[in-house]
């Protein structure tokens, strides 16, 4: 349900529309909407948003925001992000909130994954 002031919707840049939506599918199972040759919408991600074509990648360290997924396994999540053709940015650590690690896909934008400390 869509409410005032709150965050309602995510675009991320990519390189290559095509290459995203087979990742982002394979690693996590989300599917998309097209809209043109430069727009996709994610579905069943958790969260509306969508990925808009650019040369440009979106990095915590560039001062961007970072995106955060939540998962029940992370070791079987990390591995899925590689089978897929993701990259581990920065491994597995804890923080107090749980554990989480980092990955970039395959346009180079960074993105998050974390779980409670006991999963």
């Amino acid at each position: 349900m869509q409410e005032t002031g709150k965050i309602d919707y995510v675009e991320m840049p990519c390189r290559d529309i095509e290459a995203t939506k087979t990742f982002f599918a394979s690693a996590f199972g989300w599917s998309f909407v097209d809209y043109g040759a430069e727009y996709i919408a994610i579905d069943n991600a958790g969260l509306n948003g969508g990925f808009f074509k650019s040369d440009r990648v979106a990095s915590a360290a560039m001062g961007s925001v970072l995106v955060v997924l939540y998962s029940a396994d992370l070791e079987t999540t990390m591995e899925d992000i590689k089978s897929a053709g993701g990259k581990i940015i920065q491994d597995i650590f804890t923080f107090p909130g749980g554990r989480r690690f980092h990955f970039s896909d395959p346009s180079g934008n960074e993105f998050a994954v974390w779980s409670e400390r006991d999963a």
